[in-house]
């Protein structure tokens, strides 16, 4: 088979098959299924850390053995969220055969970050498809609230704003599915917070304490 291709891919066979390897050869990739064959569970995952390299250049670099992640199993489902509370997006991927639930824990150093769920009023209760920007020391933040990841998997309904060495979030502004659009200056990082549509001042942000239960 090769890759990549699209849906009238007709690539010539590049040499002699190996059959006590079992090789085998499609010209058309769609083809596979109504020959009985299946690639699922062939393929080892992949992990890439986006970095900065001596000249200033972003790159990803592979760390996938490293990292562990590079298992064999049928991987289809993964999730990113902070699943320890520690302020760093761990990974959760689930195989689609069956078999164990991997969970990968990041430990990498401790930044800063700010974590925010909405309470919406006139707009939908949990603010899906609102966009929210962090504007921090002239950089700007933009993220929006789709709470899903991945094939039959979904995200935790929190916007996760990485915020390395920056202590504090200069002015967040979030533009609410309602057209409403809030602006909150000078948000304290390192926490969970609750913002609700409309409100301003100190009422305004609602810090989430793991364990303790909030008003609804």
């Amino acid at each position: 088979m090769s890759q990549p291709y699209d849906r009238g891919a007709q690539v010539a066979q590049p040499g002699t098959l190996d059959h006590s390897l079992g090789e085998w050869w499609v010209e058309n990739p769609w083809d596979i299924s109504s020959m009985g064959k299946n690639l699922s569970a062939y393929e080892r995952k992949r992990c890439f850390l986006n970095v900065r390299g001596p000249d200033g250049d972003r790159a990803f670099l592979d760390i996938s053995y490293l990292t562990g992640t590079d298992n064999d199993g049928d991987g289809r489902s993964v999730v990113a969220g902070d699943f320890r509370n520690t302020g760093r997006q761990d990974l959760v991927l689930r195989m689609v055969g069956g078999g164990p639930v991997k969970i990968y824990e990041n430990y990498f150093p401790q930044q800063h970050y700010l974590e925010v769920t909405l309470r919406g009023t006139r707009s939908n209760r949990q603010g899906i498809g609102a966009r929210l920007i962090a504007r921090v020391k002239g950089r700007q933040l933009v993220r929006e609230l789709f709470p899903y990841d991945s094939y039959r998997s979904q995200a935790p309904n929190i916007v996760h704003f990485g915020l390395g060495k920056d202590e504090q979030i200069d002015q967040l502004e979030i533009h609410w599915p309602s057209g409403e659009v809030q602006k909150l200056a000078r948000v304290q990082a390192d926490r969970h917070v609750v913002i609700e549509e409309g409100k301003t001042g100190a009422g305004a942000v609602e810090v989430v304490v793991p364990g303790r239960t909030i008003r609804p």
